[in-house]
């Protein structure tokens, strides 16, 4: 036969309002020891008769807890004060973080010159004191830049420098330098001597030129030829 449903209210009758709570109660207690033995749970159950009879059930010590429920109830209290005054704190910095931002962007504005029709001229000043001092800022901060990439150019310079010398110096230590030397001093000395010859042969020429034409030259009245002159013609004849 199928069990009927059971209407779930008071049992009027004291007699059968008894035999059903000794048979839920046992079947209550059962089902706690079993859910503590199956899924290692801590369990505790507590139920009072009608007639103030106590019957319980727990995995463990009752009173460890009994204290770690009401630690753990209080507990869970307190975070939720917690968590809601988090919240507002949250809240409140956000709107000071709004208005922040909305001075800042106000500010901005009036510093690239839009929405001044509004200001007053202690603002006008103001805004204008701040723009003196960002570029006085900016400026001393680009003569910093100019004298560090200064110094480190200088820096590069003296280092090339001592590589140079270093290099100079490991290339003359070598032994074949010495002869290497002569031959160069001798191949200048030849090609300075070629040289100087040279020039004193252009030099000469120039001179030999410039003396030529200065014989060509003549001094006093010039020569008449005398056959172009009628005067001195008739007297050749004669």
């Amino acid at each position: 036969m199928v069990r009927g449903k059971i209407e779930i209210k008071r049992i009027e009758n004291d007699t059968s309002r008894q035999v059903t709570f000794s048979k839920r109660r046992n079947g209550l207690l059962k089902k706690a020891y079993e859910l503590s033995v199956l899924c290692d749970a801590e369990v505790a159950v507590i139920t009072f008769s009608q007639k103030g009879r106590i019957y319980e059930f727990s995995s463990s010590d009752m009173h460890q807890t009994i204290e770690r429920y009401l630690k753990h109830e209080n507990g869970g209290e307190t975070n939720m004060v917690e968590a809601e005054q988090y919240v507002q704190h949250l809240k409140h910095e956000s709107a000071t973080m709004a208005k922040k931002i909305e001075i800042l962007e106000a500010s901005q504005r009036k510093l690239l010159g839009n929405g001044l029709d509004s200001c007053s001229v202690e603002e006008l000043q103001e805004t204008s004191s701040q723009l003196e001092r960002s570029l006085c800022n900016i400026r001393e901060r680009k003569a910093q830049l100019y004298m560090e990439q200064g110094e480190q150019l200088k820096a590069k310079k003296r280092f090339l420098l001592q590589e140079n010398a270093q290099l100079w110096e490991e290339y003359r230590a070598k032994p074949w330098m010495e002869s290497s030397g002569q031959e160069e001093s001798a191949s200048a000395s030849a090609s300075y001597e070629k040289a100087g010859a040279s020039a004193f042969v252009s030099n000469w020429s120039q001179r030999s030129m410039s003396s030529k034409v200065e014989t060509e030259l003549l001094i006093g009245p010039p020569r008449m030829n005398c056959c172009s002159h009628p005067s001195l013609k008739s007297v050749s004849d004669k």
